[in-house]
């Protein structure tokens, strides 16, 4: 098998987590062994009291990115480079995780597999959503959902959908979640949502505890786009659980699949279903 060169490496570390310096020095001594340079993203490289550079810049001077931490810092690191069609690899420092699949103890032995060529790069779906706020527009980016919900707790939301541009439904609950195939086992799962097979190009509408029990999940072909408006109340829009915009009255917010995928690196036997069996307890 042709042997595969690295010139360039650019590693982003779990916020808020200074902890993980060590696993950084481990990471990087690995790659220095093989004559790899290593760019750190600036607010990581502060964290640990070291220099870094920007996160564009990394991402434009790498030939793929490392993630370590989680699926949280993996995911947010997916949305932020997706204009730049680079390669994710994510190490878990802790917990094995669905998206994050190499553990900082195993990484010197699969990088050498990777110089060998023994990989895989698996392209996930991401959503695209582009907020229509008067004569604004602004566009978002989410890797696991988008979620609508109701701004305050006292009261219930309507939401109307429209697919492909005609009248779908009009959900009357706490909310709906659009989910990508990735995202089926995060917010998705625990309101009563599908699992979908990671490399499908569908996605997932599940209601969020409905006022009606006739509202179900509903499975769509990626090519449909949607539209979504509040009727009567103000609502909030929540992209991967971490970042939030409120959507005002006469507002509204369409949302597809992009035309860009996410590419994470995986190792060459990489099995979605033992993870999804490990991680849910299926079959104990």
């Amino acid at each position: 098998m042709k042997s595969i060169k690295f010139d360039k490496i650019g590693i982003i570390l779990r916020p808020n987590s200074p902890e993980l310096k060590t696993s950084f020095e481990k990471t990087k001594n690995t790659l220095n062994k093989y004559n790899i340079k290593v760019n750190l993203e600036k607010k990581s490289a502060k964290m640990i009291a070291l220099d870094g550079i920007e996160f564009d810049d990394l991402c434009k001077d790498s030939d793929f990115l490392i993630t370590i931490g989680g699926d949280g810092t993996l995911i947010s690191t997916a949305r932020k480079s997706l204009p730049f069609d680079i390669p994710i690899l994510g190490i878990h420092a802790g917990r094995l995780g669905f998206l994050s699949d190499v553990n900082i103890e195993a990484f010197d032995d699969f990088f050498i597999q990777m110089l060998e060529g023994k990989y895989r790069i698996d392209e996930r779906a991401v959503l695209e959503a582009t907020l229509n706020k008067g004569k604004k527009e602004e566009k978002r980016y989410a890797f696991n959902d988008v979620v609508l919900t109701r701004s305050s707790v006292p009261q219930m939301i309507h939401i109307e959908t429209l697919v492909d541009s005609k009248p779908f439904n009009t959900y009357y609950g706490d909310g709906v979640i659009v989910s990508t195939p990735t995202g089926s086992t995060a917010y998705n799962l625990s309101a009563g949502g599908p699992v979908m097979f990671p490399l499908t190009n569908v996605f997932a509408l599940t209601p969020i505890c409905p006022h009606s029990l006739t509202q179900r999940p509903v499975v769509l072909p990626g090519k449909y786009p949607i539209e979504m408006k509040t009727s009567s109340e103000k609502a909030l829009v929540i992209f991967d659980g971490q970042d939030t915009v409120e959507l005002g009255l006469g507002e509204s917010i369409d949302i597809k699949l992009a035309s860009k995928m996410v590419k994470l690196i995986h190792k060459e036997d990489f099995n979605y279903f033992d993870i999804l069996k490990k991680k849910l307890s299926w079959g104990d």
